[in-house]
């Protein structure tokens, strides 16, 4: 009898251990939930008041800004639906871009561009664009820089897009939205990248590579992102089904 009484004192303290452990874990990832949404919000409302409060003067800087703000608006809507640390995140990454885009707004404005950001996921390995380059790809002229110009007004500050590596730089055309939608590249588009960026030092050989591997989604693209975030049918709702590439 004595021994059935201290085999279940044994089995209700091990029980409460269990219990009490599991408990701990759940305050710690609750914990790490409240961090990481306050965390997306803090950089979510500043990306709010840059959006408000700072209008483009010239094409590339009108262009940035809206971009700025359509990346302000997928991060709110992210910041509603957040459930995980994961989420948090990714909600964190989508107002961070923002930034960029804005940074690359006063910039083409000639403005102080503030303090440097966090680095985007993907984006220090997807090097830049270094120098001047205009290709023509299936009938289309196609014009990369580093720096803005009336002909390249849509920048995009690197990163990955299903799985293949966009530098940061200045285009004659957001070429890699539709594959951000989509979550693949077609083969027109592997033809753009080799052309624009052969020989390139300051480009990753894959971004330059004309293969027609298709990578797979991305933190930056793809039909879904991660925990159910969805970038389909367009980024954000947005439709560039007119560049065929």
């Amino acid at each position: 009898m004595t021994a059935l009484v201290v085999l279940l004192v044994a089995l209700v303290v091990v029980v409460g251990a269990i219990w009490w452990s599991r408990q701990k874990s759940l305050e710690r990832q609750r914990k790490q939930l409240e961090d990481d949404k306050a965390e997306a919000r803090r950089w979510t409302e500043r990306l709010g008041g840059q959006v408000l409060n700072l209008i483009g003067t010239n094409e590339p800087a009108k262009q940035a800004m809206a971009d700025a703000a359509e990346r302000h608006g997928a991060a709110v809507s992210q910041l509603d639906q957040v459930t995980t640390a994961n989420q948090a995140r990714l909600t964190t990454e989508s107002a961070l871009e923002g930034l960029h885009y804005v940074r690359a707004a006063r910039l083409a404005m000639d403005m102080d561009p503030g303090p440097e950001l966090p680095a985007l996921t993907g984006q220090i390995h997807a090097g830049s664009v270094s120098e001047f380059r205009e290709v023509e790809v299936d009938g289309k002229q196609q014009v990369a820089s580093p720096e803005p110009t009336e002909r390249t007004p849509h920048y995009y500050p690197g990163g990955t897009v299903a799985g293949r590596p966009v530098p940061q730089g200045w285009y004659s055309d957001p070429w890699w939205k539709p594959a951000m939608a989509a979550g693949m590249w077609g083969a027109g588009s592997y033809m753009l990248m080799g052309a624009l960026f052969a020989g390139m030092a300051t480009v990753p050989a894959e971004a330059a590579a004309a293969d027609g591997m298709s990578g797979d989604p991305g933190m930056d693209g793809g039909a879904e992102g991660l925990d159910g975030f969805n970038d389909g049918g367009g980024v954000d709702g947005f439709d560039f089904g007119g560049f065929g590439f």
